[in-house]
């Protein structure tokens, strides 16, 4: 589920957060970066089994409309059950494995918060997406899936009030919701009619290695904090030191640890990695800045010899 690029940027949010917090306790922020990243898996649980909340409320609204004498604008639609019997709805509704690792982490939230629920089934029961897929009689998996996919993407994933649901609850999550939305709609639409429940319920990391990878980045980075200073300040002739924004220099560190103590991560896939961080979490004037200092560090350290390599290496 997560990438390299998603553990570099944990990495830098735990390294950021010590120097906010002035907490220099190494053993914290292993753990800090641990929980981090093992929150995400949290949060994408919660995205699905939203899914799930807005099935079993719809299911509720139409038993209580068929007690109904007036007629609603359900009424007019082909099948009124239409939404309730999507199959990809169902399959995610009555997956077993789904329903076991929410109770087993006991992620009752929507539950306890049933008013966000209600707000976006409010919202989907009134968006264009749902009208034309209930006004067709038209119904197959691949229409279901992408009735949903289309509901995740333009109605439930920009929602403003879910967005800041979560980040009340976890202040990590603010920088992890895109990714989670991005890796499940991904996820729904590989999925088809066949595929068994832990389909739905990916592993968080590829291998044991990615962890590792996670905790020694973060390490040798902060261990060896005085040492990339200097390496910084010996290509940055023209700035001080408080010059150079905070994610900027830890973007540096990160990278320049990277190219000299992991020999199996080639030398582009770092420089590409960390300068699209650079994009996304800086300026863009920052990133032309990092991008010309790792270019003047890298020739440096091939022309010295300090730049060993070894293998295709992992990204």
């Amino acid at each position: 589920m997560l990438t390299r690029r998603h553990i570099r940027v944990k990495v830098m949010q735990c390294i950021y957060a010590l120097i906010q917090s002035k907490d220099d306790s190494l053993e914290k922020q292993e753990k800090f970066l641990k929980v981090s990243i093992e929150n995400m898996y949290v949060l994408y649980l919660l995205m699905l089994s939203l899914l799930v909340e807005l099935h079993r409320l719809a299911e509720k609204h139409a038993k209580h409309a068929s007690t109904k004498y007036l007629a609603t604008e359900e009424d007019a639609y082909p099948n009124r059950k239409k939404f309730i019997e999507n199959e990809l709805l169902l399959q995610i509704s009555n997956n077993k494995s789904l329903k076991r690792e929410l109770e087993g982490r006991k992620l009752n939230n929507w539950y306890l918060n049933e008013e966000y629920v209600k707000i976006i089934y409010k919202e989907v029961v009134a968006s264009d997406i749902y009208k034309t897929y209930m006004s067709s009689e038209k119904s197959s998996y691949d229409t279901d899936k992408t009735m949903i996919i289309e509901l995740f993407k333009n109605v439930i994933a920009p929602n403003e009030k879910i967005y800041e649901y979560f980040e009340d609850d976890k202040l990590t999550w603010i920088d992890d919701i895109p990714i989670v939305n991005t890796y499940l709609v991904k996820r729904l639409r590989k999925a088809n009619a066949t595929v068994n429940e832990t389909f739905f319920l990916p592993e968080l990391l590829k291998d044991e290695q990615d962890l590792q990878y996670a905790n020694q980045l973060l390490t040798k980075t902060l261990l060896n904090d005085a040492k990339w200073e200097k390496e910084i300040e010996g290509k940055t002739p023209n700035w001080d030191n408080d010059r150079i924004a905070e994610i900027d220099s830890i973007i540096l560190k990160m990278a320049i640890c990277e190219l000299l103590n992991f020999s199996s991560i080639p030398e582009k896939v770092t420089l590409n990695e960390y300068l699209e961080i650079a994009k996304e979490y800086s300026t863009p004037k920052s990133s032309i800045f990092i991008n010309g200092v790792l270019d003047k560090l890298a020739k440096e350290y091939k022309s010295t010899g300090q730049l060993q390599k070894m293998g295709r290496g992992l990204q």
